[in-house]
């Protein structure tokens, strides 16, 4: 395959020990690629480095000639005041293309992901739409490959989705940095993760991410015996080299100096099979067996005059563990909090069990102090914390969630998004709970501690109320699934791709109502003689202008059909997808040049 962008030699380093160091390998045309690793591996300044926003220490970029290379941030930035269209516009000005090109382009993308009104002011957005831009923003660049940074985040579960297909509907090849593993599996055809475990800096796999687990294990399991036969090794070595005799011989010089490569050998594999670690969370359950911990009867809530839920009736239970599941500004945290009694609902009855002993992880980690140092944040009293019955001094209790000695005396604002919710597991892990509350746990968590997290959520004894986008998280944990519509309504569900299903069922009946509604009130009123009034148009305008009604409408049915046989088609080859999104792109277009022609013979007709 022929390669579009690669890296030889690369080293960067933010401290002592680099990020990278001497890291090489290409990516090429069509490549389909997630990018892992745990927290602080440094994906994030991986992708800067490849898409030339960041120089590298050592080393070298390549990339094709003429290579159209997409870069989407975590962070997304635009400038104060600028509408959608602005956004675009201006984002294309370097570009060799006319004026029309542009707004012609800007069109396109921003309908493509999914905006209906382009002249919103874009600081206004909220994330998941801020996304969206950002993801338009780089699609207008028409890019052979798009590196993504966490492309997931601030999207809810039907906008993930969305994503998947576009992805996999794309005509460019992509490099994705993702922590969700169910995103993983709908995207990406192949898996790297950079890891310092890895001799050279990462571990690449063809295939399912279940192929790469496969592999990886396969390869850390080898790693681990080279360390054991290394360290005999070194040990009969260490035995010859004290009998200093025989080991200032001239004849034994060579074998002294290999056994001091083997030291080297072995200390290095002892670093790189050290990475492999992984947080201890656990949660502790009080053991109480009272059979209703929370009852909840036909509750409703509404802010700032917006309906969030109504007609939720719940009995929580030892062992059960609800998800909630809604879209974005659905009103999930606020029901959470209504059922840890923050707030208090507007209709309805909740009733606790008596003392019963709630445990939260709020959204943001807000419960944090940033100004306190990691010391105090985990061990508020003393030297010692007490887990299960059991003591531990402060400096095991931090190497259990992976902090370094040297982290201690930082301020808690310091820590990275992973670490900080680290921390805040650690917190609640020495308060005993009845019931869990847990609002976006997964927010910045890398792999190794979501599989964790999931094993520990898993065998809780208590309940357990669940809000997060990580939709394998909560298929493998939720026995009952709440679904929130957005406006104010509610549903019980079987399981998250059935709340998925029902959402998406519901969200296209809208569309299609509203597309018809829009239809009717663009549908220019017809009235006896028109064509004698008509001076302004030609007899073939006339003609024309008489049969737009038709011929926008089988213009739109026929886009409504290419829509679906694209999102039919998600998971055929990306060639084949690609040609069928082109088709939508090229109908969109001319749906839209129809809708202004329309409008200019109307103006025309009218003499307006």
């Amino acid at each position: 395959m022929s390669v579009l962008l690669g890296v030889q030699g690369l080293t960067k380093a933010f401290g002592q020990r680099p990020l990278f160091r001497d890291l090489a390998f290409d990516l090429a045309v069509g490549e389909r690629i997630g990018l892992i690793g745990p927290n602080g591996a440094g994906k994030s300044t991986l992708l800067k480095l490849l898409a030339g926003t960041l120089q590298p220490d050592a080393g070298q970029r390549l990339a094709r000639r003429g290579a159209r290379i997409g870069y989407l941030a975590q962070d997304d930035i635009f400038e104060p005041g600028k509408t959608l269209r602005e956004v675009i516009v201006d984002a294309l000005a370097g570009e060799n293309l006319e004026d029309y090109e542009r707004e012609t382009r800007a069109a396109i993308h921003l309908t493509r992901v999914g905006f209906t009104d382009h002249d919103l002011v874009a600081e206004k957005l909220s994330g998941g739409w801020r996304k969206r831009l950002s993801l338009a923003r780089e699609l207008a660049f028409e890019p052979d490959l798009m590196l993504l940074d966490e492309p997931t985040n601030h999207l809810d579960l039907p906008g993930i989705l969305w994503l998947e297909r576009l992805l996999r509907s794309s005509n460019f090849g992509y490099l994705v940095a993702t922590h969700d593993r169910a995103f993983l599996r709908a995207v990406a055809d192949e898996i790297m993760e950079i890891n310092k475990a890895y001799p050279v800096g990462y571990f690449r796999s063809k295939g399912t991410y279940e192929d790469f687990q496969t592999r990886r294990e396969e390869f850390l399991s080898g790693q681990a015996s080279q360390q054991e036969a290394v360290a005999n090794q070194v040990r009969r070595e260490t035995e010859w080299l004290s009998r200093k005799a025989a080991a200032q011989t001239r004849k034994a010089a060579s074998r002294v100096d290999d056994a001091y490569k083997r030291r080297d050998e072995l200390a290095e594999l002892k670093y790189r099979n050290a990475q492999n670690g992984s947080a201890g969370i656990s949660f502790a359950a009080t053991g109480r067996q009272t059979r209703k911990l929370l009852s909840v009867k036909n509750i409703a809530k509404e802010m700032g005059g917006k309906p969030l839920f109504s007609g939720i009736d719940l009995i929580l239970t030892p062992g059960m563990k609800l998800g909630l599941l809604g879209p974005n500004g659905s009103g999930k945290s606020v029901l959470l909090r209504t059922l840890s009694g923050e707030h208090v609902p507007d209709e309805g009855t909740l009733i606790r069990a008596e003392n019963l002993r709630t445990v939260m992880f709020e959204q943001g980690r807000t419960a944090l102090d940033p100004t306190q140092n990691l010391k105090k944040a985990l061990c508020p009293n003393g030297e010692t914390v007490k887990f299960q019955d059991r003591p531990y001094h402060v400096l095991a209790w931090a190497k259990r969630f992976l902090f370094k000695d040297e982290q201690l005396d930082m301020a808690v604002g310091s820590l990275s998004g992973g670490e900080q919710a680290r921390l805040r597991m650690a917190q609640m892990m020495v308060e005993p709970a009845d019931l869990l509350l847990l609002d976006e746990p997964t927010n910045d968590l890398d792999i190794p501690a979501l599989e964790v997290l999931e094993e520990t959520l898993a065998s809780f004894p208590g309940a357990m109320v669940l809000v997060s986008h990580d939709r394998e998280l909560m298929d493998r944990i939720c026995t009952e699934v709440v679904g929130l519509d957005g406006e104010g309504g509610s549903g019980n569900y079987g399981s998250v791709g059935q709340w998925l299903t029902a959402y998406e069922s519901a969200l296209e009946q809208k569309e299609k109502a509203r597309a018809k509604a829009a239809a009717k009130s663009n549908t220019p009123p017809v009235r006896a003689g028109s064509k004698a009034k008509s001076k302004r148009l030609s007899s073939r305008e006339l003609e024309e202008l008489e049969g737009m009604e038709a011929k926008l409408l089988g213009a739109e049915e026929l886009l409504a059909k290419l829509q679906e046989e694209v999102e039919k088609s998600s998971n055929a080859n990306h060639l084949i997808l690609g040609e069928a999104c082109r088709l939508v792109d090229e109908q969109q277009t001319l749906v839209e040049k129809l809708y202004a022609r329309w409008q200019e013979l109307e103006v025309r007709r009218n003499g307006s």
